[in-house]
């Protein structure tokens, strides 16, 4: 039986599932397979306990757990493994196998219907969830997965051969396709490319090559996106297969090989093809920062080009507010503005989101290394009102840049009410508390999604009216 075989025909399989999680893709996958017919072990190394709320989503199926470890007797009777991205391919594990796959592999084997891809090492969830709202509006069957914690395999019975599939790809999806060709995206975009994941990939360019493998299985026809405000933008351009559309928030750029430009002129975001230029993005939107600007700009240009009519582009992209956890509002209180922008894991997206909010800002910043650069930081020269560092051991880095800057610094804090009650008496009416941490969260915290929430209760504790 070959690979494809088995993934749309798995009845009587012995599949292993490493990598269950609490963040959906692992549910998705041993559900798909339970459901038709395998034998499905999961192996996780987390605990019972960690992993109950995935664990009790799957109570009503016949499953096999390995929990806490990993067992080398079960990847070597597996007929098939199923791995999380987050797992390294040169996992000792992964070599005893006889069959690798991922819920995107599975998933992209069984579709037929036209793919819009978006990867990007920041941005990424903004831009597919613009997107499908968007593309919502001309094509109510459209579709949201990948990345952004729904795996696409949650709705792989719903597939009609025609509404658009938004998927959201990181770098580790997109490095385990097997061939790469298996994507064919009608849209693929690169959002931009920053020095991050360095505790996985050993240099940037082979960070890079995992990214560029979304247009591998495009034709001449698709369209691709590319930032040439990045310093990588050049490189994407010129491996693109089908037609390019460059971006900038500079004004018009043209490129040799550019069929098509999108921009912001006077705040309002145009997109320059076929010939014509048309307004995608209109100048009063809901969403705020300028990573939402970026955002609404590549969400527009693809929702164009794969058909959406200007005018209800421009009225999605008005009513946009954003996704939770980056520059997200989440709370006001006598006049101060709280926004949650814990997405913001490495320092080049958290020194933009603080760049971008205008008046007094107090900014909480800090939190775990993954081999991060701090030259963002080297680089601002707006001192904030008030700057809080949370624990981690990138933050121990970070005290070195803001001193030598001369800035001064509250903390070292452990939770976020602590970091709040202090900053009380020195709020003015028309400030802004920004949670824009430039690290990860792991050492307090159990991922970015559980800071941001604790950011948030501690708001409402502390500030309540």
């Amino acid at each position: 039986m070959n690979l494809d075989d088995m993934l749309i025909h798995p009845q009587g399989l012995d599949v292993l599932v490493m990598g269950l999680g609490i963040n959906g893709g692992g549910l998705a996958v041993t559900r798909y397979f339970a459901e038709r017919g395998a034998r499905v072990t999961v192996t996780d190394l987390g605990t019972e306990e960690r992993l109950r709320p995935s664990l009790e989503k799957l109570s009503d199926l016949d499953i096999r757990y390995v929990l806490g470890r990993h067992e080398e007797t079960d990847f070597d009777r597996a007929d098939l493994v199923v791995k999380n991205p987050g797992v390294r391919r040169d996992s000792p594990f992964l070599k005893r196998s006889r069959c690798v796959c991922t819920d995107i592999q599975i998933f992209l084997a069984q579709c037929t219907n036209p793919v819009y891809a978006v990867t990007g090492s920041k941005g990424k969830s903004s831009t597919v969830s613009a997107l499908h709202q968007m593309l919502v509006r001309h094509f109510p069957g459209a579709l949201l997965g990948g990345n952004i914690t729904r795996s696409p395999l949650e709705f792989i019975d719903r597939l009609d051969g025609t509404s658009p599939v938004v998927l959201e790809l990181s770098s580790w999806q997109l490095g385990d396709l097997d061939p790469p060709q298996l994507l064919r995206a009608r849209g693929a975009a690169v959002t931009n490319l920053y020095h991050d994941h360095m505790n996985y990939y050993t240099s940037m360019d082979e960070y890079a090559q995992d990214k560029v493998r979304i247009f591998a299985g495009q034709q001449k026809e698709d369209w691709a996106f590319v930032n040439l405000d990045n310093p990588w933008g050049s490189f994407f351009a010129e491996k693109v297969r089908g037609q390019l559309c460059v971006f900038s928030m500079k004004g018009r750029l043209s490129h040799p090989r550019a069929a098509a430009s999108a921009y912001y002129h006077h705040q309002r975001g145009y997109l320059e093809w076929k010939g014509r230029k048309v307004a995608v993005v209109p100048e009063d939107r809901r969403a705020i920062g300028l990573a939402n600007d970026w955002a609404l700009l590549f969400a527009a240009a693809m929702a164009t080009c794969a058909g959406v009519p200007p005018d209800l582009v421009r009225l999605s992209a008005a009513e946009f507010s954003g996704i939770p956890h980056r520059m997200e509002l989440c709370h006001q209180w006598r006049g101060v503005r709280f926004i949650n922008d814990t997405a913001a894991t490495i320092p080049e997206a958290s020194t933009v989101s603080y760049s971008s909010v205008k008046g007094r800002v107090h900014w909480i910043t800090g939190g775990t290394d993954k081999n991060l650069n701090l030259e963002p930081l080297e680089k601002l020269a707006r001192e904030p009102a008030s700057l809080l560092l949370m624990e981690g051991s990138a933050t121990s880095r970070m005290i070195e840049v803001f001193e030598r800057k001369g800035w001064k610094i509250k903390g070292l804090y452990r939770d976020f009410e602590k970091a709040l009650r202090d900053l009380r008496d020195e709020l003015r009416e028309g400030d802004t508390v920004l949670m824009s941490p430039g690290a990860a969260s792991f050492e307090l915290f159990k991922n970015e999604f559980d800071r941001g929430e604790s950011f948030m209760r501690s708001c409402r504790s502390v500030y309540e009216e």
